[in-house]
């Protein structure tokens, strides 16, 4: 009996941190502190997040966070961890299969080990899988991302609500974004009209003037958002959109880690000169190549990502928006200029541009298996209209090449190895 209810603790304690884990993932990947587990402490500043008021040279600025730029929270609330209390509530509701009651009781409940509500939240959870409802609520920040950027860039918190206010609204945000997932998860529907459903939300808080706190009310609400946004979607199914692909909260994670992880990542501004001429930097896609071989190199459970359409130089932004026309998004210490920019000089399609990359790397000299599994592993991302191209160089199991060349990274460079001594120690990295 003792075993019994000691195997029985252990299980139910697992079960706990899974949900705890993929509450405190998600909160890191929206914050862009998504960085190891790990880490040393001259590298603390790239995880602490800078407030408007106390500024303190940390790399994360409060104004810049998902929740904080879209008026869902206040800066103060991020350093009390509400966004995470926001995560935990909308995915008790959602992969619990029913909406709990908004309030520090019922979040409690779920968090308390070995009560009833933890354990029925915590094996709807093993059944769902972490990983999906991860990938299902960061599609769904994209959607709203999107949503607010439509026309005239707003915050959410400027549409929704007719009168100026600096309040923070976390439980008005869940209702929205559980009507949204219902629409697109469950009833397998994409928005087909982004103008259209923001202006279904402007001033939302004059069609829903109070969100309820008890499961029925909050419910209520649910419905009413669907109801009103409803006729903007359209029947689709969009799952290879949702499941495997980059989200945009994914990106800015990864261009932040890129500042401490500089041998796993490579970020490049695109493929056109940026000469009065914007010819084709055939050099610079031939270092892409170089750089996919020596990330994969850096050894097993490995996993790296080269993104096109990002600069670290702020003088190349600077040149790229006066030549393109765009606005540079900072994120950190890099800026995001994107690629429909450079299609658009091309006179390609984002696909076309896209399949411009993909070909270059099909045609390139890269060896097998490496060659496949990155090709497996190429998406985009609108990312606020720039548009992103993200490579993923999935963990490799043997020393992978170029030719008859090897590469591997020192630091954030891509190097030839040619003396003997590094062949080998590159070698002995897959024993």
């Amino acid at each position: 009996s003792k075993k019994n209810n000691l195997q029985l603790y252990h299980k139910t304690f697992l079960q706990e941190v899974y949900f705890s884990n993929m509450i405190r993932e998600i909160a890191c990947t929206l914050r862009g502190d998504n960085t190891r587990d790990i880490i040393l402490l001259n590298d603390m500043p790239s995880i602490s997040i800078d407030l408007p008021k106390t500024k303190h040279g940390y790399d994360i600025q409060a104004e810049e966070v998902f929740w904080v730029c879209q008026g869902i929270l206040r800066s103060t609330d991020l350093r009390d961890s509400m966004d995470e209390q926001c995560i935990a509530d909308i995915a008790a509701c959602i992969t619990g299969g029913k909406i709990i009651p908004r309030s520090k009781d019922a979040l409690d409940k779920v968090y308390t080990l070995g009560s009833s509500e933890s354990e029925r939240i915590s094996n709807a959870l093993e059944v769902y899988g972490s990983q999906k409802f991860a990938e299902e609520f960061k599609y769904c920040i994209d959607e709203i991302i999107k949503i607010s950027n439509e026309n005239k860039p707003d915050n959410l918190r400027k549409i929704i609500f007719k009168n100026k206010t600096t309040n923070a609204f976390p439980s008005f945000f869940a209702i929205i974004l559980i009507a949204i997932h219902k629409l697109i998860i469950q009833e397998s529907k994409k928005i087909s009209d982004y103008s259209g459903v923001k202006k279904a939300i402007t001033n939302l808080n004059e069609k829903i003037s109070k969100i309820g706190q008890s499961p029925d009310e909050r419910n209520e609400c649910v419905e009413m958002v669907k109801a009103i946004i409803k006729d903007s979607f359209v029947e689709a199914n969009i799952k290879s959109q949702i499941y495997g692909n980059h989200a945009t909260t994914d990106i800015e994670s990864y261009i932040r880690r890129s500042d401490i992880e500089l041998s796993d990542y490579e970020l490049k501004q695109g493929l056109l000169k940026l000469s009065d001429s914007r010819d084709i930097d055939e050099n610079l896609m031939c270092k892409v190549i170089n750089t996919i071989c020596a990330i994969a190199n850096n050894g097993p459970n490995r996993i790296g990502k080269v993104i096109i359409g990002v600069t670290d130089n702020e003088a190349d932004a600077k040149r790229i928006k006066d030549l393109d026309n765009i606005e540079p998004r900072k994120v950190g210490k890099r800026f995001v200029v994107g690629v429909n920019r450079e299609a658009k000089v091309l006179n390609l399609s984002a696909e076309e541009y896209y399949s411009k990359w993909k070909n270059r790397i099909k045609n390139s000299q890269i060896s097998e298996p490496l060659k496949n599994s990155v090709m497996s592993h190429i998406d985009c991302n609108t990312f606020y209209g720039l548009g992103i191209i993200v490579i993923t160089i999935p963990s490799q199991k043997e020393l992978s090449y170029v030719g008859e060349k090897i590469y591997w990274r020192h630091g954030d460079t891509t190097e030839e190895a040619k003396e003997p001594k590094t062949i080998v120690n590159l070698t002995q990295r897959f024993n």
